[in-house]
């Protein structure tokens, strides 16, 4: 695997209209079997579940060949989006691959479709970036200018750079990126 990675663009399926009287839906995490993401992910998205499934360009090294591929930038993870409900949950549950959702009690925890919106947009963006470790501590700030406006992180400061970590909270996963030139603001 060569150190330089490159983020693509995620896939998601076009969003299902709940019914009356349902819940809203919510972003959840779901944890899958070792190199099962993206056919989970297609199974997903095969049922009408609307998913998120971060992808990075991996440089791939065989003895005979050098390869570019698609790796899951989170391994063992898939995002869904779909009502709280038990129905849905099932739904998800019994799909080939799924190990569970990511929660206390196997319930699923929801994420805030803000931490979302901001790994898809540091993908569009296609910045260098690295995974980071998960961090609970530390400044939260927000972009207030520029390509990345409105994303919101964690404010370090790595070999005298200043760096934002976008964290998804409930698979305890973390980007990080150089934001020199970003206008910030405290939360």
């Amino acid at each position: 695997m060569s150190a330089s990675h490159f983020l693509s663009l995620p896939t998601s399926t076009p969003v299902i209209n709940p019914g009356v009287g349902e819940d809203p839906e919510q972003w959840f995490a779901i944890q899958t079997r070792a190199r099962h993401e993206k056919v989970v992910e297609q199974r997903l998205r095969d049922k009408g579940v609307v998913t998120f499934l971060p992808l990075v360009k991996v440089e791939r090294q065989w003895s005979d060949r050098r390869k570019i591929v698609d790796m899951p930038l989170f391994s063992c993870y898939v995002f869904a989006k779909f009502p709280a409900h038990n129905d849905h949950r099932l739904r998800v549950l019994v799909v080939d691959g799924v190990v569970k959702l990511v929660g206390s009690g196997g319930r699923g925890a929801p994420i805030p479709e803000a931490q979302i919106e901001a790994v898809e947009k540091l993908m569009q963006e296609q910045l260098p970036y690295s995974v980071y470790p998960f961090l609970k501590i530390g400044q939260r700030v927000r972009i207030r200018s520029g390509a990345l406006t409105g994303v919101e992180g964690i404010l370090l400061q790595r070999s005298g750079e200043r760096t934002l970590v976008v964290s998804i909270d409930a698979i305890q996963r973390s980007l990080a990126v150089r934001i020199e030139g970003y206008n910030l603001e405290s939360l």
